[in-house]
């Protein structure tokens, strides 16, 4: 199933999740550089280029046709949402009636343009949607939900799960051993050769 602009996880554009699947395997060059740039998108190419241990030319052009074929698809901060004044977090998981599978596309371009939901996961499974959403307060979120998702037609229930607290991945890559480990592959670290 190929979304419109809103696409399951992201991709580039017109990348359907069935072609990012069969995409032909990166090599360790090109994991390292995504390994680098999820930790710390802010690396100036020089130093990319230094950490992955290629000329930055190289990088440069590597870079490029990463972020071309939808692999790296965008470069963006992670903001503290409490700082913001967006205090309230929640991940509101949403089923969706039978008669409405249909209006699956509709609905997910629909919310993800909302200007509270930071992220749309589309799921397999008793739910069909998880919506990460940050809120000013408790009566703020009750509002979204009841006015937002609640009362569309083609929703069957929500529930809603207050975030208390979370612990992102990427802040803590630099303990990883790069992508290899993460698909239960060699624990070596990314650019390096395995330990014999």
């Amino acid at each position: 199933m190929t979304f419109g602009p809103f696409r399951p996880g992201g991709g580039a554009p017109g990348v359907t999740m069935v072609e990012r699947v069969s995409d032909p395997a990166l090599d360790r060059i090109d994991e390292h550089i995504v390994w680098e740039l999820t930790r710390d998108a802010r690396l100036s190419n020089k130093e990319l280029a230094d950490r992955v241990g290629v000329a930055p030319s190289t990088c440069l052009v590597r870079v490029r046709a990463l972020q071309e074929a939808g692999v790296i698809r965008s470069f963006h901060a992670h903001p503290d949402w409490g700082a913001l004044g967006l205090s309230v977090e929640a991940i509101v998981a949403v089923r969706l009636r039978a008669q409405a599978r249909g209006e699956i596309e509709t609905f997910a371009q629909r919310v993800i343009e909302l200007p509270n939901v930071l992220n749309v996961f589309f799921l397999g499974g008793a739910d069909d949607f998880f919506i990460h959403v940050a809120c000013a307060s408790t009566a703020q979120l009750r509002d979204f939900v009841a006015q937002q998702l609640s009362m569309d037609t083609s929703v069957a229930m929500t529930q809603t799960n207050i975030v208390f607290d979370h612990l992102s991945g990427v802040e803590h890559m630099g303990r990883g051993t790069g992508w290899a480990a993460a698909r239960g592959e060699s624990p070596a670290r990314p650019g390096l050769a395995p330990r014999r």
